[in-house]
């Protein structure tokens, strides 16, 4: 019978069990000897000198295979205990490591036959002393069985809760390697959402400026001359932008978060798409601010959709609308007429409505984006607005 699979010994640990097992039926053997009628020819007095301790070292050499074959080795050394004294120890040993697997069938049974098979070992060699009494070597018996049963049954235990342990332990560190490859994950995405954020719209703007330039050639002097700032500017802008995130990514997790845009930003950000050309136009009706979460959320709405305007539909009129009110929820839009100039854009990352969408998702809103019938692209949302404590 094969056991449920246990480490192997090293080879010490190996040597030292079968040691204390062999001491332990020399000391056996010894009370034995000491118990032998002086001046005896018993012919069993010649067995104990020289059969004994041969059987002995045959239960010993089967000891090692325990762990593979426990129930087979127990039961085999324990009927060999029979006809040797010096053979107990190893059958005391053999019956404990039992004892350690925690099977009470099996090892009841082998607890049951080593004690029938203790009672001929009394009474196998002469002794000056009279027999003991029957009750006597049962009762002994029965208490040696019964503290190598507990002494394994308690060795096993504590393997057992030491291979939980140690699952436990394992576990943990393979649950503790997945949440930190998540969050690397996630601080990637974030950071990545972060740069486009910061830097597409500022790029996307001087790119279409800068198409601009490159196909009107019958620009008047003084707007090559405006268009030529503005790409400066947004050049520069961009730069001081691209700096402050890098910062904040060298300074580490303990580094302070650069300033978040809020809804009081929304007129500058519109007044610095019309400075680079685009035609927009806000209109803001809203009962109140919204919560600063909310509100950043409909920065980064309008910021996307005049980026892909600016890369899209240059040329294009803008309608910005955001309205709502606590309760109500929010809804913003950014709608445009279509493209009115045939420019070039910047290359598309395909990510922006794509990050955008999670944002508003983490918001606990809803995006839409489609094309408008009537000619142009519509970019939609719906945010909530809780109704703040004590506001009514």
């Amino acid at each position: 019978m094969i056991t449920d699979a246990q480490p192997p010994l090293r080879p010490w640990q190996q040597a030292w069990r079968l040691l204390a097992a062999a001491a332990l039926g020399m000391v056996l053997w010894i009370l034995t000897a000491a118990q032998l009628p002086p001046g005896s020819a018993d012919p069993r007095i010649q067995w104990l000198i020289t059969g004994d301790p041969l059987v002995a070292l045959v239960c010993l050499a089967v000891l090692p295979w325990r762990r593979r074959f426990p129930v087979v080795v127990a039961m085999a050394v324990i009927l060999l205990a029979t006809v040797s004294v010096v053979a107990g120890g190893a059958a005391m040993y053999a019956l404990g490591s039992l004892a350690t697997r925690r099977r009470p069938v099996e090892t009841s049974v082998a607890a049951l036959l080593c004690v029938v098979t203790a009672m001929p070992t009394f009474g196998l060699y002469p002794s000056r002393d009279a027999p003991a009494p029957l009750w006597l070597m049962l009762g002994v018996s029965v208490l040696a069985v019964g503290i190598v049963v507990a002494v394994g049954a308690a060795v096993g235990a504590r393997r057992e809760e030491l291979r939980s342990l140690r699952a436990r332990a394992e576990s943990a560190e393979r649950e503790q390697a997945a949440r930190s490859a998540e969050a690397r994950i996630l601080e990637r995405h974030r950071i990545a959402r972060e740069m486009h954020d910061v830097l597409a719209h500022r790029v996307s703007l001087v790119a279409m400026q800068a198409g601009v330039l490159g196909h009107r050639t019958d620009l008047p002097a003084d707007q090559v001359a405006e268009l030529a700032r503005g790409i400066a500017d947004g050049s520069h802008q961009a730069l001081e932008e691209l700096r402050d995130v890098l910062g904040v990514l060298r300074a580490g997790p303990e580094g302070l978060e650069p300033p978040q845009p809020s809804f009081a930003d929304l007129p500058a950000l519109v007044a610095d798409a019309r400075g680079l050309g685009l035609e927009v136009t806000l209109t803001a009706t809203t009962d109140g601010s919204p919560p600063d979460a909310i509100a950043r959320t409909v920065y980064r709405i309008v910021q996307e959709g005049l980026t892909n305007v600016g890369k899209h539909a240059p040329g294009a009129r803008v309608a910005v609308t955001v309205e709502g009110g606590p309760g109500a929820g929010l809804r913003v839009t950014v709608r445009d007429s279509g493209a009115s100039l045939a420019v070039a854009g910047p290359p598309a990352s395909g990510f922006g409505l794509l990050g955008l969408a999670e944002r508003v998702a983490l918001a606990g809103g809803q995006l839409d984006h489609h094309a408008d019938p009537g000619g142009g692209f519509v970019l939609a949302a719906r945010l909530p607005w809780p109704v703040r404590e004590g506001s009514e």
